[in-house]
């Protein structure tokens, strides 16, 4: 293993099948045990998220150069998915983190001086707040150039991590673009916090945020783009949200010791990764179906059992609802009613 520029150990130098096996050790050995006791508190400990950072998993996606471990898509995706096989709410709240790191690692000036290598090394942890973006006009949340920065004025309906975060990286509106700002995560005057209470990963901590007149200097600037070149991107990183319900699919199935859901979700993680993306809605619905099922058939399998707050099954059944719902787009929900639609009606796809 090679050195990093700071002379520690290169976590870099690991290959992406070293990374993948370390997270399902991860999964398997510290995730999962505690899963049951992350759904029932209030936030994951923080030993949980420092053991994702000590083996460098903050920066999956940011060059090497940087203090990441660079790698690529579909290593990163089983990584995801192996991860949500452990805690799904752990992995929900280092998710936020991964996309942000990769943008202030590439982005130039002072945001990249002070917080590349920190965020690539999750010493500063982000949350993200871009859900609003996907809704109709008017902008719910808007960004307007003031004299030294940036005001932001609007509402983040669903920001994730907050209390275990240094930063959010905001998206905001500016006439026909999207203004991206990395925003410190502390409440004041002009920013305000309103934790939300989910029936399933609560313990995320996701809050809306609340922005009057709030500013943030013009050294926060990470990147500005047409909205519709986001909406582009957007389109195809849903693909990835599908890896979360491989992974909760995947516990179920090994503690159900099913080999035919296994092969299916095999099945399916090839055609996630392979879909074009105009087809990415409509196989994200197939996961979302066959989650939903894999859950049902190990709640079934355990009868009154998995009623219990100490079961695993209903903890599952419960994240297997809260994924029916997270990163959707009106074209996946419309591609989820026709996929619940036919399996109801009895009719294969």
């Amino acid at each position: 293993m090679s050195d990093s520029p700071d002379g520690r150990p290169g976590l870099a130098a690991r290959s992406p099948e070293a990374v993948v096996a370390a997270a399902n050790r991860l999964a398997d050995e510290v995730l999962f045990p505690a899963s049951l006791a992350v759904d029932n508190g209030e936030r994951p400990a923080s030993e949980l998220l420092d053991v994702l950072a000590a083996e460098g998993l903050y920066g999956l996606y940011v060059p090497a150069r940087y203090g990441g471990l660079g790698l690529g898509r579909d290593a990163g995706q089983l990584v995801m998915e192996q991860l949500a096989s452990g805690c799904l709410t752990t992995t929900f709240v280092w998710a936020q983190h991964l996309s942000t790191a990769a943008v202030v690692a590439g982005a130039g000036g002072p945001v990249h001086e002070e917080w590349a290598r920190p965020l690539a090394e999750g010493s500063r942890r982000a949350g993200i707040a871009f859900s609003h973006l996907r809704r109709p006009d008017p902008p719910a949340l808007t960004v307007s150039p003031v004299k030294g920065g940036y005001r932001v004025d609007g509402r983040a309906p669903l920001v994730t991590g907050w209390g275990m975060i240094d930063a959010v990286h905001v998206a905001g509106r500016l006439g026909p673009d999207v203004i991206w700002l990395l925003v410190d995560a502390v409440e004041s005057a002009t920013l305000t916090a309103t934790r939300l209470e989910l029936a399933a990963v609560n313990a995320s901590a996701t809050v809306a945020l609340s922005f009057a007149r709030h500013f943030v200097p013009g050294s926060r600037l990470t990147r500005v783009e047409p909205l519709a070149e986001w909406r582009r991107r957007d389109a195809e990183g849903l693909r990835t949200n599908g890896f979360l319900g491989l992974g909760v699919a995947r516990r179920c199935a090994a503690l159900l010791g099913s080999e035919e859901i296994g092969r299916e979700l095999d099945d399916l993680r090839s055609a996630l990764r392979g879909a074009p993306t105009s087809d990415v809605a409509a196989v994200r619905a197939r996961v979302t179906r066959f989650t939903l099922e894999a859950a049902a058939a190990l709640i079934a399998s355990l009868g009154g059992r998995s009623m219990v707050r100490d079961s695993d099954a209903q903890r599952l059944g419960r994240e297997a609802m809260f994924l029916l719902v997270q990163g959707q787009t009106a074209a996946i929900r419309a591609a989820q009613l026709d996929e619940l639609g036919r399996s109801l009606e009895g009719r294969s796809p």
